[in-house]
């Protein structure tokens, strides 16, 4: 299927492209709706990624989404990470002075166990491995390592640039860093292993955000906008745009409700759940080919 055709490619180059920086919840509530971007703005980006070079290897799944299930979802939760485990959610949640480690029933939406982040940290991407909980901070360059049953903090791990979301491929952590790369670290040494650009037919997708690791790719929320893009984690390339537009009602939005953010996966019983910061709701999804 070829990329997405008329308005859905403006739109999405547009977002992709003037989404404002960082993960400011002001500016991100400013900038969600798309509504400022004007026609010039984003006909020049269109233009630029309709004269890049085309073959056969740059088309581009478009995929857009059924609810399978609505479950609740806490609306005081400024969602910056999120992980299935066992019947469970971890969420990562952020703000300075509200930043939390949860874990969250994923039928009530309760939270079991929570621990404060220290006030000076704003809380961001978050990744299960050998056991471990891995959570990032925005701004302060360090991140957190707990025990996975008992939250207890056992170290600290420092990375250069800004921290946004987290995922694994079971050997290495991903990260992205609100640029248009992944980065790839090892979850002993923290040495960065290497890096992708992520690209759509040769352009740049900037604002990467929350992550999550489905079999073989990367899913990566754009940034202030309702897209998540599937990346190829071995070459950087988007191989599939999921359009989230929509998912939740006008009704259930708020002057507090924010962007969406929060992505993920249950291996075991093939569940995608998907949610927003200050969100509600948390929706079950399944994918769906677009015609």
């Amino acid at each position: 299927m070829i990329w997405i055709a008329g308005f859905r490619l403006l739109f999405f180059c547009a977002l992709v492209a003037l989404a404002g920086c960082g993960n400011d919840p002001s500016l991100a509530t400013q900038n969600a709706s798309g509504s400022s971007l004007s026609a010039p703005q984003t006909q020049s980006v269109a233009n630029s990624v309709a004269e890049a070079p085309k073959s056969s290897t740059d088309e581009i799944s478009t995929y857009t989404y059924e609810v399978v299930k609505v479950l609740p979802h806490d609306r005081g939760a400024f969602t910056q990470g999120l992980v299935f485990r066992d019947g469970s959610l971890l969420e990562s949640t952020g703000l300075n002075g509200q930043s939390t480690l949860r874990k969250v029933d994923l039928q009530t939406g309760k939270v079991l166990k929570q621990i404060a982040v220290p006030s000076e940290y704003f809380a961001e991407g978050l990744a299960i491995l050998n056991g471990k909980l891995f959570q990032l901070t925005w701004q302060n360059q360090k991140g957190f390592v707990y025990d996975l049953e008992t939250f207890h903090l056992e170290r600290e791990f420092t990375y250069t640039g800004q921290g946004w979301g987290l995922t694994t491929d079971g050997h290495l952590l991903i990260m992205s860093d609100g640029t248009d790369q992944l980065r790839f670290f090892d979850p002993v040494t923290f040495e960065e292993k290497r890096k992708v650009v992520v690209l759509v037919r040769g352009q740049p997708v900037n604002r990467l955000n929350e992550l999550e690791y489905i079999k073989g790719e990367v899913f990566a929320n754009v940034w202030v906008t309702p897209f998540v893009v599937r990346i190829d984690p071995s070459t950087g390339k988007v191989v599939g745009v999921i359009d989230f537009t929509g998912l939740l009602p006008a009704m259930d939005q708020d002057w507090t409700t924010d962007v969406f953010n929060g992505i993920a996966y249950d291996a075991k019983g093939d569940r995608l759940f998907v949610t927003g910061k200050r969100w509600p709701k948390l929706f079950e999804v399944r994918l769906k080919l677009k015609k």
